[in-house]
């Protein structure tokens, strides 16, 4: 029997945000983070989760995978399970049932193959991008050590086996890429040395200050955010750029405020915040400046017309938004999980493409990568004890319509339809959805939904074609990664999406790629004459987006969310719901505290 298609898995192996994607034919078909499927946020470790995700979409076996591409930053995959044969690394550890000696066995009979971390970026950014030729930039908090780098590296880009990828720059055209320029970041001397944000680079500079105020490396996001509400000039630069070198200045004695997570969670009134916010706007500040001096250097030198960006300095909108407008490119793409869980997406394509020979022919529109979920899974979700007895359902013929007029009444809605989205922003398919013209909504969703910081701020969607009239700026933002300015007018309209410096991070959506969302944003402008909604990811704080028709139930239930709409049935509390929720509760912390206690024993 003649085998109908050619199959390349991709992962993100080991390190933070493993993932794996599929490719069929050249086609992305599937891609999911394995913190979706564990409910771990940036779950890591090994990757049977997603990859049996992906396989069990598509309706294969691993048989009937023609290659497998993995990545690890710390260290090709295959060095990392040699290691574990003999020396317990827990958090890498396999699930039950999986144990080191395995890991080689997992793909039998399967080509498997390595790319280093930078390159991989590369290849999620330009390979499913919609331009024949450009330049990409690849800017993360780390990557592959030298001695484990797969690309060819100018020669003037010299380093010692063990420094670290930081920066990354290249041209392609077509199915070809050839590195311009890489930036590397020596290793430090010291006590915890290997941590990444002690060393020298732009990512781990940002990283540090994200430690230093949250205590955790990855609150990126969160220090972006907290960015506008500082005042400039209060704290000096930390970097400086000259001629392209970059240098990142010591950590001054100054900056030796408690953290952020010592305060025990009070971040509004706290003595601190004026000095946090400040460094935040330092930080902010020295990041735009040099990505784009960066960008600038790039289109001087290659007279390129179109930028792809990847990489976890990727993700700051903010700095994105003002490449676009100012440093000179025609076009600027950003692939939408351009942070390490898109690793599995770049593993893919250079598989496809540099081993397999195979040219390019795959525009990525969206981001709906994940599988969808039928109705009778819905209700069995809805169904299961005890969910039954805390809600009510009831199912409508224009579930649209009916969604709109719930979110113009003030109503908070959990918006679970299709595929869900791949990468770290909920992009209309796992949201929360409310209406924007009500500026108390912010601080409602913030305290009594999402249970995270006053200062964080949500985003707008909008229909693609009305954007303009609202936002500034003529760039296209189907995946929330560009910062626009909201226009004056609009500001008192929709007050709960614009930050404090009047920016938006912006998600049009366009009737092709999203239809149900694309009517729901019609419906609820037919009733409000605005064409926008506010849009922030279906999760609470510290949890990973929803995947699933049960992870959608139990966040409704424990939360403050008005209405569930899934699929065609609108989902809301039942009138016991307040006099059982507690009950229910009990019982499961006390069978938690069971299993607990039973696994430890």
């Amino acid at each position: 029997m003649t085998k109908k298609h050619s199959y390349v898995l991709g992962i993100n192996a080991y390190d933070h945000d493993a993932s794996a994607c599929l490719l069929r034919d050249g086609e992305l078909r599937w891609a999911i983070a394995k913190e979706r499927l564990t409910r771990e946020k940036h779950d890591g470790g090994f990757y049977r989760e997603p990859v049996d995700y992906c396989l069990d979409a598509e309706g294969v076996s691993v048989d009937d995978i023609d290659l497998v591409v993995r990545n690890c930053y710390i260290m090709p995959p295959a060095e990392m399970e040699r290691r574990m044969l003999h020396q317990p690394l827990r958090y890498f550890a396999p699930g039950e049932g999986d144990k080191p000696a395995d890991y080689p066995k997992f793909f039998k009979n399967v080509r498997v193959e390595y790319v280093s971390h930078h390159l991989a970026h590369a290849y999620s950014a330009f390979a499913p991008s919609p331009f024949d030729e450009g330049v990409v930039m690849v800017v993360d908090g780390v990557g592959s050590y030298r001695s484990d780098v797969t690309e060819h590296v100018p020669e003037a880009d010299v380093a010692s086996p063990l420094a670290r990828e930081s920066e990354s720059y290249y041209r392609f055209s077509g199915s070809d890429i050839e590195t311009l320029k890489k930036v590397w970041m020596e290793p430090v001397r010291g006590f915890l040395s290997e941590e990444f944000i002690n060393m020298p680079g732009l990512g781990a500079y940002y990283s540090r200050a994200s430690t230093y105020i949250f205590g955790d490396w990855n609150k990126c996001g969160e220090l972006m955010g907290l960015a506008p509400y500082g005042r400039p000039g209060n704290v000096e630069p930390l970097l400086e750029l000259d001629a392209q070198n970059l240098r990142v200045l010591e950590w001054p004695a100054t900056l030796d405020q408690p953290w952020g997570p010592a305060t025990g969670g009070k971040w509004e009134g706290n003595p601190a915040m004026a000095h946090w916010q400040d460094l935040a706007w330092r930080v902010q500040d020295d990041a735009e400046r040099v990505l784009l001096a960066r960008a600038r250097w790039l289109r001087e030198t290659t007279g390129a017309k179109n930028l792809v960006i990847a990489g976890g300095v990727a993700l700051n909108c903010v700095a994105n938004g003002r490449i676009a407008r100012e440093a000179g490119f025609d076009n600027v793409w950003i692939q939408p999980a351009a942070g390490d869980d898109g690793i599995a997406i770049g593993c893919a394509f250079y598989g496809r493409l540099a081993l397999q020979k195979h040219p390019r022919n795959f525009v990525m529109k969206h981001a709906y990568l994940g599988r969808d979920y039928s109705n009778d899974e819905i209700a069995a979700a809805r169904n299961a004890f005890p969910a039954r007895f805390e809600t009510d359902a009831e199912s409508f013929d224009d579930i649209c319509a009916e969604t709109a007029k719930r979110l113009s009444e003030g109503k908070v809605i959990g918006w679970f339809q299709g595929r869900s989205e791949f990468g770290p922003r909920a992009l209309g398919n796992r949201s929360l959805l409310a209406d924007p013209r009500s500026a108390e909504m912010k601080d409602r969703l913030n305290k009594r939904i999402k249970f995270r910081q006053g200062f964080r701020p949500f985003a707008p969607i909008v229909l693609a074609e009305r954007s303009k009239e609202i936002f500034e700026g003529d760039h296209d933002s189907p995946f929330m990664l560009m910062a626009q300015n909201v226009r004056p007018e609009w500001r008192d309209r929709i007050p709960a999406i614009v930050h404090v410096d009047g920016t938006a991070r912006v998600q049009t959506v366009s009737e092709d790629t999203n239809p149900r969302l694309y009517r729901l944003l019609t419906e609820f402008e037919k009733l409000t004459g605005v064409p926008a909604l506010l849009n922030t990811s279906y999760n609470v704080k510290g949890e990973p987006i929803v995947e699933t028709p049960a992870d959608a139930v139990y966040c409704f239930l424990h939360t403050n969310i008005d209405c569930l709409v899934m699929n065609d049935m609108i989902v809301t509390k039942a009138p016991l719901y307040n006099w059982t929720s507690p009950l229910f509760k009990f019982f499961r912390d006390v069978a938690a505290k069971v299993r607990a206690g039973v696994q430890a024993g």
